[in-house]
């Protein structure tokens, strides 16, 4: 993908890299890290290779990742809060069936749905 600068090769047809890999290698690893593609680092570190400064673009898909991420925990939260009420409902629901009879819990959740679409 063009992330690292092409190795040379030694007399044994092993690459060898600069050492300044490393910290490319660092660099590319934290960003992934925080949720960066390796596609969109690609643009990035090509506009910075040929001298140019890619900051606000940075900025702006950190921005958007971070947005991404609220919206999962608003989603997650729900998701969460939904299941705490379908617990106690199922507890519930386990002390009123007699021991060995079926309780149907995952039915119950067909019958919530409907429930909440009408």
């Amino acid at each position: 993908m063009g992330l690292l600068a092409k190795p040379r090769r030694s007399e044994g047809n092993y690459r060898m890299y600069p050492p300044e890999s490393v910290a490319r290698v660092q660099l590319v690893r934290q960003a992934l890290a925080i949720g960066f593609s390796l596609p969109e680092l690609t643009k990035i570190l090509k506009v910075r290779d040929a001298g140019g400064a890619p900051c606000k673009q940075v900025r702006a898909l950190a921005e958007e990742k971070l947005a991404r991420i609220e919206q999962e925990l608003v989603d997650l939260a729900a998701v969460r809060d939904h299941l705490r009420v379908l617990l106690r409902t199922w507890d519930e629901r386990l002390e009123s069936t007699p021991d060995g009879r079926p309780a149907r819990l995952l039915e119950s959740l067909i019958h919530q749905t409907r429930e909440t679409q009408q």
